[in-house]
Formats: structure tokens, C-alpha cells, sequence
């Protein structure tokens, strides 16, 4: 059982390596992991289903076509938002929140604009909540940083 195991991390170790070496190689990969949470399995895996960032004329844009918006049902003229709409790819939609959730700790902590953000959000929402509010947020950074082909700036 030992000898499987060692294998199996023996290839995941290998293709952590092809991921780390593919996304230094590709220039938006490069781009989209100077956005917190976003490692290179996340940056390899947008760059490559995202194609022409500028289909997208915003980041709201963006982050409705990952599913990570909330959900707007309009009714007597009120708009109320609902959860998060999970529309788009499934699979993007869980790096992003996985990142997010990783990255949450660390960016609260930070004093800058989205360090003041989240401590204001976690005190007046629920934590999971938060995680995906950071998601939306990551995923409008990266739609930024791919359009104008700059990096995030700490």
C-alpha cells in the first residue's frame, strides 16, 4: 500500500511541476496569478477557457458568465437577489472559490482596500458567504488584469 502511494504522490508531484512550468510560459497565466487565489492550476485552466477576454465588456460580465454573481428575481418592480446564479463552468466556478477560500485568511488580514472590504463583510455575513463574495470580487480582478494586460498591484 506504501509503494502505491509513494507513486501516486511521485505523479502528482510531477504534474504540479507541468502546471507550474505551463503557466510561467503563457503570458496571461503569468498575469492571472498575480491575483490572490489564483494559483497555477486556476490560471492555466481560465486562460485556456476564457480564449478573448474581450468578448466581456466588464467584470461583472465576467464573473456572470463563471455563475458567481447572485441571482436577481424582480417582482412588483423590487428586485431581490438570491443566491449566486451557477451558471458557466462548474469546474472554473470551484477554483475560484477554493482560491478564494485559501486566499481569505491572508487578505483580511492585509490593510489595504480589499483587506477593510472583507473584515467589514465577515462582521456582517456568514463566512461561506464571504468566501464566494471574494470569488466574484478575484474573478473581476482577474477579468481586469487579463484586459489591460497588467498584473494586480499589491
Amino acid at each position: 500500500m506504501t509503494r502505491f502511494k509513494e507513486a501516486l504522490d511521485h505523479r502528482i508531484k510531477q504534474l504540479d511541476q507541468e502546471f507550474e512550468a505551463l503557466a510561467k510560459s503563457d503570458e496571461r497565466a503569468r498575469l492571472l496569478r498575480s491575483v490572490p487565489g489564483i494559483g497555477a492550476l486556476s490560471a492555466t485552466a481560465l486562460a485556456a477557457a476564457v480564449g478573448d477576454v474581450s468578448a466581456f465588456a466588464k467584470g461583472r460580465d465576467f464573473a456572470a458568465w463563471l455563475g458567481l454573481v447572485p441571482r436577481q428575481i424582480t417582482t412588483g418592480g423590487k428586485p431581490h437577489l438570491t443566491g449566486i446564479s451557477q451558471r458557466g463552468s462548474t469546474y472554473m466556478r470551484v477554483l475560484l472559490i477554493h482560491g478564494a477560500r485559501a486566499a481569505l485568511p491572508h487578505l483580511a488580514r492585509m490593510d489595504t482596500q480589499l483587506g477593510a472590504w472583507l473584515q467589514a463583510l465577515l462582521q456582517r455575513a456568514k463566512r461561506n458567504v464571504v468566501v464566494v463574495a471574494l470569488a466574484n470580487k478575484l474573478a473581476r480582478i482577474a477579468w481586469a488584469a487579463m484586459s489591460s494586460n497588467a498584473p494586480m498591484k499589491p
